[in-house]
């Protein structure tokens, strides 16, 4: 009976996952990860995602072998090993998830001539990394995409799902050389951040339920609050441990919370269908900045180390190093204070971010530090975000900031907002880099 591969990328789960389960329903299945060098290696280095990914990747074969055949693990260049896995077994199709990026539409078109010459099919699935196919939904004149985010959310909400993908009851396959699971230790130097969380997709279900379950009721008044409880999927979804239209599907859209909650996973489809349709866009401004940017090493280092002298900033970047994560609200202050309060390139920033987040997403981040900065989607580019009021208005107590920044723990109430007019002064804290009006 004909083999067929399910090259797992960015959808590492059995559940609602349209690749494998069109991979399954044909016969025997070799499921496939393929760790590339080009991305493992490249500099900078993203240590808290390759320790998320080796989780992943155990808790993926776990479930595969549950099902009645291992994750098959190559090394190499994806083209080259998939082609490989071809000439290996035989191969009758490949399948795989459709994405957005630059790099995973290079790499679909060299599989595509690969498979075409070992007369193999290359099945691309869409709406598996996101809930809608970015492909499918388009401004009334039906050209090009949208570029303003209400539009595109009502054209989304009107758009029917996918239909769920079924889990395979059961895999077969033939036997496969194949590398070991990887280690972190082995593909990454870097010491793990102390409150890094990973997981695959059993973690990422039990946090979907228990998420569900109770804390999204409030969700559409405590989103932006810094100290407040979030969902903790985003990895889960940047890794496809989590099926975004398994998670739209689960959410009751009729509660303020619920329906709070599926917009930001419209959020992220539409920075998604952006990028698919304009993949430069990860490198070069959607419009003209504001003022151009500088370099400014000193005040990007102070950034970096959460050394602004701005408590909310500093707590955020502090968070970033010690969790690789931050929240949505803090991500958005951070990005804007050293775009538009520091004047540096929100590429300079994006990077950074790319080095350290857990959930890294070339779409989400590159298109949210673009809205931050002004060259991006928001209507209103020249907007700028004073990080005292800001703070003010949500981590009013001080919680977060305490969270983060033990050395300003003992200043009372929202005065720990403001450190530099403690007394005495507070030992080390630095004097702020810039300063705002109404300070």
């Amino acid at each position: 009976m004909p083999v067929t591969i399910a090259l797992f990328t960015r959808d590492l789960r059995v559940h609602d996952n349209p690749m494998l389960a069109a991979a399954a329903a044909c016969g025997p299945v070799v499921p496939l990860f393929v760790l590339d060098p080009g991305i493992i290696e490249r500099t900078p280095i993203a240590p808290n995602r390759l320790r998320f990914l080796t989780a992943a990747l155990a808790d993926l074969d776990a479930e595969l072998r549950e099902l009645g055949t291992p994750l098959v693990i190559r090394r190499g260049a994806v083209v080259a090993e998939v082609a490989r896995v071809i000439a290996e077994t035989g191969a009758c199709a490949v399948h795989i998830a459709a994405d957005v990026s630059r790099y995973s539409r290079i790499r679909e078109t060299e599989l595509r001539a690969v498979a075409r010459a070992a007369r193999c099919h290359l099945i691309a699935h869409p709406a598996s990394v996101t809930v809608a196919d970015p492909a499918e939904l388009r401004p009334a004149t039906g050209r090009g995409h949208f570029s303003v985010f209400t539009p595109y959310f009502r054209r989304w909400l009107e758009t029917p799902l996918r239909p769920e993908a079924a889990r395979p009851r059961q895999l077969t396959g033939p036997e496969v050389t194949a590398a070991p699971l990887p280690a972190y230790a082995e593909l990454c130097a870097e010491p793990v951040p102390p409150g890094l969380s990973v997981g695959g997709e059993r973690t990422g279900r039990k946090l979907l339920s228990e998420w569900l379950s109770g804390p999204v009721a409030t969700y559409h008044t405590d989103n932006d609050v810094l100290a407040g409880t979030t969902s903790g999927l985003s990895p889960y979804l940047h890794f496809g441990c989590l099926s975004p239209g398994e998670v739209l599907r689960r959410t009751d859209l009729s509660t303020p919370g619920g329906a709070a909650f599926a917009r930001q996973l419209a959020w992220r489809d539409f920075h998604h269908q952006i990028l698919a349709a304009r993949p430069e866009l990860a490198h070069t401004d959607f419009r003209r900045p504001p003022t151009a940017p500088r370099a400014d090493p000193q005040a990007f280092a102070a950034w970096c180390d959460g050394r602004t002298g701005y408590p909310v900033i500093d707590a955020a970047m502090r968070q970033l190093r010690t969790e690789g994560w931050m929240p949505g609200r803090a991500r958005l202050l951070t990005a804007g204070f050293l775009t538009k309060s520091l004047g540096v390139d929100w590429r300079v920033g994006a990077d950074h971010f790319l080095t350290w987040l857990v959930d890294g997403d070339i779409a989400n981040n590159q298109m949210n530090w673009q809205w931050a900065a002004g060259t991006g989607t928001d209507t209103r580019p020249n907007r700028v975000l004073n990080p005292i009021r800001q703070a003010e208005r949500f981590d009013p107590g001080g919680d977060y900031v305490r969270r983060h920044l033990p050395e300003l723990a003992h200043l009372p109430g929202a005065r720990i907002h403001k450190p530099w007019r403690a007394t005495p002064p507070v030992p080390g804290y630095p004097a702020p880099l810039v300063e705002f009006n109404g300070m």
